[in-house]
């Protein structure tokens, strides 16, 4: 017999089967070393998929418990001072996102070079980092190489760091090719969105571990969504049948937690589960399977337990 659910109650459901109740679905956690001075787990927010303003933006973040908030960096000094006036009317902190605004390889450095100078070099507020959705998956490598070099000079003479996405159709778009970078650049730094690499990889890359160990070694940032084999975002984290891709991904996320524990550095998360398309539909009504800012801030309180100090 066919069974009508109610959407609402559905989505109620869902919601009340996370919090507590999954933390028992997470993997142990190993002993982690005790947290030298000057690590600090930083949570933030995301822009993507938020219908409002800034302002608006940043009090809903404050007002759930996030710590920041990441954006992209705008190219019009209005944009810019819209970000700036509300993070610091509500007391939060700011990454910012950068890429290259062309194709074409010579027109794509030369844009991203000058965003990431203009992110570092702004006079409001200095920012956590900056993320890169650096390069293209069909630049060489050798221009690709260029663009990490272009990274490295504008961090090391701003003190800011600088992170390249593992991110579909940028040049860390497989575990295996980031590897090659991880090994001719020594100064590379990650930002860990894996939920990408199990979707190229149509796997929790169990055949790819010592790249992974790698890669993780590597990780200044960390975009926490999971991913699964057939894409970059399950359609709700609570619901019992992701236990194993919320296990994966956390496990390797402890690992990060652990080095950056040892190190006394500060742990830096963006909470990054996405909207339609991102997040799966209904057919023909194009309604979203389930809440993205409650799964974010589900996510973000399951981290602040986990890994805060």
């Amino acid at each position: 017999m066919k069974q009508n659910i109610n959407r609402r109650n559905f989505l109620q459901r869902t919601a009340a089967l996370g919090g507590g109740a999954l933390l028992s679905q997470l993997p142990a956690v190993a002993a982690m070393p005790a947290a030298k001075a000057g690590f600090k787990l930083v949570v933030l927010a995301t822009d993507w998929g938020f219908p409002g303003t800034r302002d608006a933006l940043c009090k809903k973040a404050r007002e759930a418990g996030y710590d920041g908030i990441e954006v992209w960096w705008p190219g019009s000094v209005e944009a810019q001072n819209e970000i700036f006036d509300a993070v610091e009317k509500y007391g939060l902190e700011v990454g910012f996102l950068a890429s290259g605004g062309s194709n074409e390889f010579n027109a794509h450095a030369k844009s991203f070079e000058a965003t990431l100078l203009a992110a570092t070099g702004n006079k409001r507020k200095k920012p956590l980092y900056v993320n890169c959705h650096s390069g293209r998956d069909y630049y060489t490598e050798e221009q690709n190489g260029k663009l990490i070099d272009i990274t490295t000079k504008v961090s090391k003479s701003s003190g800011i760091p600088i992170y390249h996405e593992t991110h579909r159709a940028r040049m860390m778009f497989a575990a295996h090719i980031c590897r090659r970078f991880i090994e001719t650049k020594p100064d590379l730094r990650l930002t860990l969105d894996i939920s990408h690499w199990c979707n190229v990889h149509e796997s929790f890359l169990g055949d790819q571990a010592e790249t992974v160990a790698l890669a993780l070694q590597r990780v200044g940032h960390i975009h926490a969504r999971i991913g699964h084999p057939e894409g970059p975002q399950v359609n709700d984290p609570r619901a019992p049948e992701w236990e194993h891709a919320v296990k994966a991904h956390f496990a390797w996320w402890d690992e990060v937690a652990k080095m950056k524990r040892a190190k006394g550095e500060v742990m830096t998360v963006l909470t990054e589960f996405g909207p339609a398309d991102y997040m799966p539909t209904l057919p023909y009504t194009r309604q979203p399977l389930a809440d993205q800012w409650g799964i974010n801030v589900h996510m973000k309180d399951l981290l602040k337990a986990r890994y805060g100090a």
